[in-house]
């Protein structure tokens, strides 16, 4: 299927509007566990953001960029919903990080 590239650009972001908003409602599902299955977290998506915005001409900071992912300030966010990591969840991050 040929699509133009102003569809395409409009496709992925649309697609990336609902991908942060599933990740806003879903504050249960903890950065290490998205590290663990996915290999990237909602901090990965934050830094992939402000590095487009910067490659843009549009200056962004880290807590800028973290704000439009979370929907709050990051440290807010943290102190909501994050949870110290279980023995397991720390395993299977060293397990899956191994460089």
């Amino acid at each position: 299927m040929a699509i133009d590239e102003k569809t395409r650009i409009e496709l992925e972001a649309s697609a990336f509007r609902k991908l942060v908003a599933h990740l806003r409602e879903r504050t249960d599902v903890q950065n290490i566990d998205l590290m663990n299955l996915a290999g990237f977290c909602r901090n990965c998506l934050a830094n992939w953001y402000q590095e487009a915005a910067n490659a843009a001409g549009l200056p962004m900071t880290k807590e800028e960029a973290r704000e439009t992912i979370y929907g709050m300030p990051y440290e807010e966010w943290r102190s909501r919903y994050q949870k110290e990591a279980t023995p397991e969840q720390k395993a299977a991050f060293e397990r899956s990080h191994r460089h």
